[in-house]
């Protein structure tokens, strides 16, 4: 039990750091000319497919725990106008990128486990990778594209 919990609290531990690297990572992307292309990068485009997964109850997690206080920029209020969605929009992508850098890598520390063999930890962490890395990216994934359909409805 005790390896489990060390397992648990090095893979979040790990997972915070992604989110730096991936932040870091990001910003040297934004310099690049070819950034715009990621903008509109989707993993899983179908609805369904993001309902399976559990998507709306990790969403639901985000909205009404204290997730929600990690970025405040993302965010609608009632009143915003068309032009706060493409700052909207571009805090989401700057989001869902930065969490793809860190999901990339921490894999990177998931193989080395393997390579190990040690396959618990490597599992252990691949969980709290994909809960505090994938997920989150996925969400901004779904939001950018409500926000684009609110853009075309009023735009």
């Amino acid at each position: 039990m005790i390896v489990l919990i060390n397992y648990l609290s090095n893979s979040v531990s790990i997972t915070f750091i992604s989110w730096l690297v991936g932040m870091a990572g990001n910003y040297l992307l934004m310099k690049s000319k070819n950034y715009h292309k990621l903008s509109n990068f989707n993993f899983i485009k179908n609805e369904t497919l993001n309902k399976h997964i559990g998507l709306g109850p990790f969403k639901w997690i985000v909205k009404n725990t204290f997730f929600k206080l990690f970025n405040e920029k993302i965010k609608i209020e009632n009143g915003k106008k068309k032009p706060e969605l493409h700052e909207l929009r571009r805090e989401m992508t700057y989001s869902e990128i930065s969490h793809l850098i860190g999901f990339i890598f921490v894999l990177f520390f998931i193989g080395w486990k393997v390579i190990n063999g040690e396959y618990l930890f490597a599992f252990v962490m691949l969980i709290i990778n994909t809960l505090m890395n994938l997920y989150p990216s996925l969400l901004q994934q779904q939001n950018k594209r409500r926000i684009d359909r609110l853009s075309r409805r009023y735009g």
